[in-house]
């Protein structure tokens, strides 16, 4: 029977629709959550009798996994408990808005298992947060990273976004200072990407939003040096850990490790096996409780294209990866060698810091 560490699920209801965010969502779908918190408990009980599933990371993501109420949320996480041996559980994850955490939800998080949060900040200016759509202030952001460290949460990310449209680098590096004065254990900082079936996208093709490269680059770099100079370690190109908080789940995705993902249109990856589930919450909820497959999707890899993957995700690692892992892409690494965007390290291969800002176009060569 194989062996499953890692589980993913996702929670598809938020209260707004992200106009940047290309994720399965769903809003005002609070019919559905009590048939929804019922599938996932009995998708959980199915995928424990396919597989050996003792979670060393868990991971609830989506979606906004923080706008269940009190009583969903220990309906849901005390039948996880109830379902699985959590005795090996290293890493509870559980992502979280700003605008819907009180108290009393936070202590119950870390009353029933959960260790870490990622906290969706993206931005300390409250004009930047209105062109995101977010239905959080910066001043309720900061509430709430305060309530969750009440409630006795040692390990804290905040997520940040750089390159949002009409954002300054004085307004990038303002909330860089804020979110260092606060001093999480991690923080995860993305450059905006403009992603299809969004209304950022529709706005780049039509011309009323327009990229511009070089200036993301150098709130990139900007980024890179405020952070590590604050003694954050850049263990991968978007995350940065005070030692001991790197994110041991988004690692084990980077190693390749298989990993089963529970919700509508969550991923699954076991050997050269994937699948994504339903893009629909009704029926994912219908088909799990009928014990009926919830998969939409599958795809079957090969041995070097599932390493291909691998290899694209390591070397955006700060750690690298072993050359000799490396030899079925020896022209192309010897040719990002020569242009100073790959380099070796004890027998390892990582990217320059030239090459990080070009990550993306690294990766295409192995994917």
């Amino acid at each position: 029977m194989t062996r499953i560490r890692h589980l993913y699920f996702h929670i598809p209801f938020c209260p707004k629709l992200c106009p940047y965010c290309s994720f399965f969502v769903e809003v005002g779908a609070e019919n559905k959550t009590t048939a929804f918190l019922d599938a996932l408990l009995r998708d959980v009980e199915r995928a424990a009798g396919e597989y050996e599933v003792q979670p060393e990371t868990i991971y609830f993501g989506g979606g906004t996994p923080s706008s269940l109420l009190v009583d969903q949320l220990e309906y849901l996480l005390q039948g996880l408990r109830d379902r699985l041996d959590l005795s090996a559980l290293r890493e509870w994850t559980f992502e979280v808005n700003p605008a819907t955490v009180r108290l009393e939800k936070a202590q119950l998080l870390k009353a029933l298992g959960v260790s870490r949060i990622s906290l969706g900040v993206q931005s300390w200016d409250d004009a930047l947060l209105k062109t995101l759509g977010r239905v959080h202030s910066a001043d309720q952001a900061e509430k709430t990273y305060h309530i969750l460290r009440a409630a006795g949460f040692s390990s804290i990310n905040v997520d940040l976004m750089f390159a949002v449209p009409g954002q300054t680098t004085a307004q990038w590096r303002e909330t860089l200072d804020k979110t260092i004065a606060l001093s999480p254990d991690h923080v995860s900082s993305y450059c905006l990407t403009y992603e299809e079936d969004t209304e950022y996208f529709r706005k780049l093709t039509g011309g009323t939003f327009v990229q511009d490269e070089e200036r993301d680059a150098d709130l990139f770099e900007l980024t890179m040096e405020g952070l590590t100079g604050a003694g954050f370690v850049q263990y991968e190109i978007s995350n940065y850990a005070k030692p001991g908080h790197e994110s041991q789940h988004n690692r084990a995705y980077w190693l390749g490790r298989d990993y089963l993902g529970f919700g509508p249109s969550a991923f699954s990856t076991v050997g050269n096996r994937r699948w994504e589930n339903i893009r629909d919450t009704a029926e994912y909820s219908r088909r799990a409780i009928g014990g009926e497959c919830t998969a939409h999707s599958r795809e079957e890899l090969t041995t070097l294209q599932r390493a291909g993957e691998i290899a694209a995700f390591r070397l955006r690692m700060g750690e690298g990866m072993p050359v000799e892992d490396l030899l079925p892409w020896i022209e192309a690494v010897s040719e990002f060698e020569k242009n100073d965007l790959l380099e070796r390290a004890g027998g390892r291969m990582r990217l320059t810091p030239r090459g990080k800002m070009v990550a993306d176009s690294v990766a295409e060569a192995f994917v």
